[in-house]
């Protein structure tokens, strides 16, 4: 399941074992008295451990696909703060027996006119969030109503290789994406770009690489005061600045690893404001 708990019970529940006895609300309705709670059925804790995680998937700028019993949810993760780590796509359950729902109080610094759901939040067990989309139990108007009033469904992820875009789908239960009539639960599609899935504040950057003799290389950044790899990433083209979160002095690779088309640039200095450029030129 995804590493955030998106999960709300009514102020008198005490336990998750109501869960399945929850009435599913109207469309238009909105449940009044939910509390974020910490459920353990969930990869939100323990907290160091997700934090971890969450620090190694960034470095690959990946997103996260992640199923279980909870409710369909695309969310951006946070580590240290909100929007500092990737997107994660929980695909709703094909049958939902414990229908998990969130219904929160309206988050601070919500968007504009969006859902009360929506926004970011911090879960129950304080780890950072922003939930960008929901798929809750709602009556649906479908029988049996057991499975349909559960908001059973599935995703479809879709990678673009030339944009370096991802676009998450949600479908209800029963409904075939092919046919032109064919709607998405509410929220749904939404895009993302590669670069997003790490779009931490910077605090230096290091020279502009302009690339020759490959398109699209691979880059990679390693602090020379740890000698970790910062990140790694597969460029958009032939230009790429990278962003660093301090000041110091970085190793940059280039190229394709195993291969002759791989340079390796050391001792470079990563500043505040750089208008500097590194020509890079790949065998």
């Amino acid at each position: 399941s995804l590493f955030n708990n998106l999960s709300t019970l009514p102020r008198e529940t005490t336990t998750d074992a109501a869960i399945a006895r929850l009435r599913s609300p109207r469309p238009d309705e909105y449940p009044a008295g939910d509390r974020i709670v910490a459920d353990a059925d969930s990869n939100a804790w323990p907290q160091t451990g997700r934090n971890n995680a969450l620090r190694e998937l960034r470095r690959g700028f990946a997103v996260h696909i992640a199923g279980g019993r909870n409710v369909g949810s695309l969310i951006q993760y946070g580590v240290d703060d909100w929007n500092d780590a990737g997107f994660a796509f929980g695909v709703p359950g094909i049958a939902n027996a414990v229908p998990h729902r969130w219904y929160p109080p309206l988050a601070a610094n919500a968007p504009p006119g969006a859902p009360r759901n929506i926004g970011p939040f911090k879960d129950g067990f304080g780890n950072f969030m922003t939930v960008l989309a929901v798929a809750n139990p709602v009556v649906s108007g479908r029988e049996p109503a057991q499975l349909h009033d559960r908001a059973p469904g599935y995703g479809i992820i879709k990678f673009d290789r030339e944009t370096r875009e991802t676009t998450f789908e949600c479908w209800p239960r029963g409904v075939d994406p092919s046919q032109p009539d064919a709607k998405q639960f509410a929220g749904w599609p939404r895009t993302v770009g590669q670069l997003d899935n790490y779009d931490r504040t910077a605090a230096a950057l290091l020279p502009r690489l302009h690339v020759s003799g490959a398109l699209s290389p691979v880059v990679q950044i390693v602090d020379e005061s740890t000698n970790e790899i910062v990140y790694t990433v597969r460029i958009h083209g032939d230009t790429f600045q990278p962003r660093v979160f301090q000041p110091g002095r970085y190793t940059i690779r280039v190229g394709e690893l195993g291969t002759p088309q791989w340079k390796v640039f050391i001792d470079v200095e990563a500043t505040k404001t750089n208008d500097t450029a590194l020509d890079v030129e790949l065998p």
